[in-house]
């Protein structure tokens, strides 16, 4: 009888899934990072926590923070700040940790300001502007400029975000025996 009532829940819910799919459709947990907002489509997550204490991982990326055990666990953190090469800044009772999945890989990401929830139809997202070298450099992590009103938000590609070249203090070291 258990299994059954297991099945039947599944079942229940797996039928909301593909409505709140439907409902996240065009939507984007923006925040801020220096004097620029950024999105990242909703689906991708998971939750926003207040910060907490990071344990150091030696000898990784300046951007890769370090390690923080949410619920029991163990997942990667990243400043969105240091990633883009900005400078870094103190955090404050804002800074908070937004939990992104991404390709089965769980990440946390300081960012120094949530800003809302907007939702931008396709037809408002333009490709990034591909100008000189360095915006080039720039917009590696930038899919789409999103129009809001009368403002524009930088649309992040997670994946590339998190999977550049370096990423996830072992993680990803599987994929990239894999690829070569």
């Amino acid at each position: 009888m258990s299994e059954t009532s297991e099945l039947k829940k599944g079942t229940e819910e797996s039928q909301p899934a593909s409505n709140e799919r439907d409902a996240q459709k065009g939507k984007y947990m923006t925040f801020k990072s220096g004097s620029e907002y950024y999105g990242l489509k909703i689906q991708y997550v998971k939750e926003i926590i207040q910060f907490q204490t990071i344990t150091v991982i030696p000898e990784t990326e300046d951007y890769i923070k370090g390690l923080i055990n949410l619920r029991g666990k163990v997942i990667p953190v990243i400043d969105v700040r240091l990633r883009f090469k900005q400078a870094p800044i103190e955090y404050d009772d804002r800074t908070c940790i937004m939990v992104i999945n991404v390709k089965s890989t769980t990440v946390g990401l300081i960012v120094e300001k949530i800003a809302e929830v907007v939702e931008i139809k396709e037809e408002n997202i333009l490709p990034p502007p591909s100008i000189g070298r360095i915006d080039k450099a720039q917009n590696k992590y930038v899919y789409g400029i999103g129009k809001v009103g009368d403002s524009v938000k930088l649309l992040l590609d997670p994946d590339k975000l998190l999977n550049d070249e370096d990423l996830s203090a072992g993680e990803q070291d599987d994929d990239t025996e894999e690829d070569e």
